[in-house]
This record gives structure tokens, sequence and C-alpha cells, in this order.
């Protein structure tokens, strides 16, 4: 099977962490998803990054190229199909080496949106700022996320 790109907005920036899980992946760009919101949603074990369409919002993401075995290794951690889903977008990546722009398409995942928004663990957050520093993002959007769901959640 082809290599595919991955869209990674939260953990799974984080350089690391991404060796552990997906040792074949290779880190080649950055991009911007366009009219999505970014926002902490809950489950039993704690609040992870999901993205949602809010027209006006950006959502700054690195790109991966990944493996099939390392997209499986993806799924497992992403509980994928029941707690997260994913999405096929096409969009300009910024090449990391070259600094060129190429249109590719891609898959995301997103959380279901039945999920309740809510406050990360500090451990959580810790390492998607780590992985923030990994790609060279600034962490207004991340902190922006954390607000805007500690907010609607009333916390």
């Amino acid at each position: 099977m082809e290599k595919r790109y991955y869209l990674a907005y939260g953990s799974n920036l984080n350089v690391r962490q991404m060796m552990i899980r997906c040792p074949s992946a290779r880190m080649i760009g950055t991009a911007t998803i366009e009219d999505y919101r970014l926002m902490f949603k809950g489950s039993k074990t704690g609040s992870y990054l999901t993205i949602e369409p809010e027209e006006g919002c950006s959502v700054p993401v690195g790109v991966w190229e990944v493996s099939e075995a390392d997209e499986l290794a993806l799924d497992r951690y992403e509980g994928f199909p029941t707690f997260y889903y994913k999405k096929e977008l096409e969009l300009p990546i910024t090449g990391i080496r070259t600094g060129k722009v190429r249109r590719r398409k891609a898959f995301v995942y997103i959380m279901h949106e039945d999920r309740l928004l809510g406050v990360p663990s500090n451990m959580y957050m810790r390492i998607c700022m780590e992985g923030y520093m990994d790609f060279g993002f600034n962490y207004d959007a991340l902190w922006e996320a954390y607000e805007y769901s500690r907010q609607e959640n009333g916390k």
C-alpha cells in the first residue's frame, strides 16, 4: 500500500510519542484546516482535542506521511471508529524541508460530535504543547481551545 498523509492537531504532533506509536511515520509538513475550531471534548478517561466545523476559525496541523501499519496503530490509539472517525481533506501542505506548497489529500481524526466539552489533564496539555513546539506552532490556538472548552463547559 502506498503511504498516506495524516493531519495531526493534538498529542500526535508530539514527535517523541509518534516515533513510539508509528515508527515509520515521517514528519513532512504543516497545514491549516480552515473553517474548523479546535476544542477539548471528553470521555470517561478525560478530555482530548478534536475539531469541528466553524466558519472563521482555523486549526494548525502537522502533516505526517504514514504507512498502513502506522495508520492501524493510529486507529487503535484514537479509538477508531467508536471514539473518533476519519475524514479525508484536500489542502495545501507546506513542506518542512523545502518550504514548497503542494495540494495533497490527507486524513484527520475527528471525535464524534455528541461528546461533551471538557478540560484536559495537565499531562495531556503538556504532551500537546511539546508537539506544538516540535512543529514550530504558536501556542495561541491551543490556549484558545482550552479557554473555549473551559468556558463553554462552565468550569
